[in-house]
């Protein structure tokens, strides 16, 4: 995919970077700020590190102020349509997905339920029922489900939360110490965990970025994997067939086009042990640290970082304002 670098003339004014927030994914937003607004410094771009979580009244005051905003982000509040929502009714241009994209995206249930739709293979899943008592919702879930089962909130990012159920009684114990959370189950499918980007230029074509494999001892992709305190290693280009390879694209592509995603996405996935990829979820607002997983991919595909801002700040000139 080509991108050509920026121009610092091309920015009339400050862009503004909005990170932080006050999701379970705080910490990794706020090393996305520091990383993009150091890295846009160093190319020219004047910025401005603003935080989700800062008051009402200030952030409104900033938020009026700016000219375009470069969501470095992610976790409810921000990944979810809610700030999408808010800078389209300040009519300031944003970098990522929009309101659509960004609420069905976040809300697993719902994004598989429109993939699927289209095609596009995922896991069986339900919603747990929070009302039921824990020993009937396992036995409901066992019976639908073939045991073991993977456990994961509806509405959360970075695997916060995820669960192996191994048995009926594992699985009602679960479903007991987090009876206040809203929590789907999924048949597991054991394999290999894989995410692939897309990018998405200016007339729309879409372009999939070279698939990174995560490896961990136990076969799940963990928080604490992706945080760096777990045993972890990755491959970028996976090490898949060609027809897997083409699998993961053909899915990933047609996910983004499927769910309404703008300028850039990422989409996991479970290659299974007969080289089927099952589409697991979407994220609107990958990481941007340098040595994160989109940029791994991006740098795979000989796109360096400085580029990969680049294509997805130019995202933010598109006009996505509902019209009247």
């Amino acid at each position: 995919m080509l991108i050509t670098p920026l121009d610092p003339t091309e920015l009339s004014s400050t862009v503004v970077v909005i990170t932080g927030g006050w999701s379970r994914e705080r910490d990794r937003a706020l090393l996305s700020g520091r990383t993009v607004a150091g890295a846009l410094d160093e190319m020219g771009v004047k910025t401005r590190v603003i935080d989700l979580s800062e008051p009402r009244e200030d952030l409104l005051d900033s938020l009026v102020e700016a000219e375009r905003a470069f969501l470095a982000i992610a976790g409810r509040g921000a990944e979810d349509g809610r700030l999408q929502g808010l800078l389209e009714t300040l009519g300031v241009p944003y970098t990522g997905s929009g309101v659509l994209a960004s609420a069905i995206g976040m809300n697993k249930i719902h994004a598989k339920t429109v993939v699927s739709a289209a095609g596009i293979r995922v896991p069986v899943g339900t919603r747990i029922e929070p009302r039921a008592l824990p020993d009937d919702e396992a036995a409901r879930i066992s019976s639908m489900l073939e045991l073991p089962v993977i456990l994961k909130p509806i509405s959360e990012g970075g695997s916060i939360g995820i669960q192996l159920a191994t048995s009926g009684e594992s699985l009602a114990s679960a479903l007991f110490h987090v009876a206040d959370e809203e929590l789907m189950a999924e048949a597991f499918h054991p394999g290999r965990t894989l995410s692939i980007g897309v990018l998405e230029d200016r007339a729309g074509l879409l372009h999939a970025l070279p698939p990174l494999e995560a490896v961990t001892p136990n076969g799940i992709y963990s928080y604490a994997a992706k945080r760096g305190t777990a045993d972890c290693a990755y491959h970028c280009p996976a090490r898949v067939s060609a027809i897997t390879l083409d699998d993961l694209k053909s899915q990933a592509v047609a996910a983004h086009r499927t769910l309404h995603c703008h300028s850039y996405s990422r989409h996991d996935f479970i290659v299974d042990n007969d080289g089927l990829a099952w589409w697991l979820e979407v994220n609107t607002l990958p990481g941007l640290s340098k040595s994160g997983n989109f940029a791994r991919m991006a740098q795979a595909d000989g796109i360096p970082y400085e580029l990969l801002l680049t294509h997805i700040l130019r995202g933010a000139d598109i006009d996505r304002r509902a019209r009247p």
